[in-house]
């Protein structure tokens, strides 16, 4: 049952997402990924702020918290998540580990991002 909430919310946030961002390119233009950086950033700010919330003051069932924090912010963003662990680990005291986190996430995305642009066009 977990699978159906986390793929309802999955498909929602997917279209939110799409929505969000080409709402913003239509209005700044697209010089610099605008609407990217906007779901990043809302989606990291609701799930910093859901998640906690969802458990300890509202007491949300598992499976909405889910659908909300896997299905939704997972298609939404996934930085929303990279956001969340990261700051767990620093409000767990584990500050090098955030930080190797971080950067780990940063630099091999975007070599990850990098080797996928050159084995396209060598492909194409």
């Amino acid at each position: 049952m977990d699978l159906i909430f986390i793929g309802m919310g999955g498909f929602i946030g997917a279209i939110s997402r799409y929505l969000a961002a080409s709402m913003v390119h239509r209005v700044f233009g697209v010089s610099f990924p605008y609407g990217t950086l906007l779901v990043n950033v809302a989606g990291s700010f609701f799930l910093c702020l859901f998640f906690p919330l969802s458990l300890d003051v509202y007491e949300i069932p598992a499976e909405l918290r889910a659908a909300v924090t896997v299905g939704f912010c997972g298609a939404f963003t996934t930085f929303s998540t990279f956001s969340f662990e990261t700051l767990s680990l620093l409000q767990d005291g584990y500050y090098i580990v955030a930080f190797l986190n971080v950067m780990a996430n940063l630099l091999l995305c975007l070599l990850s991002g990098w080797l996928g642009f050159t084995v396209s066009h060598m492909i194409g």
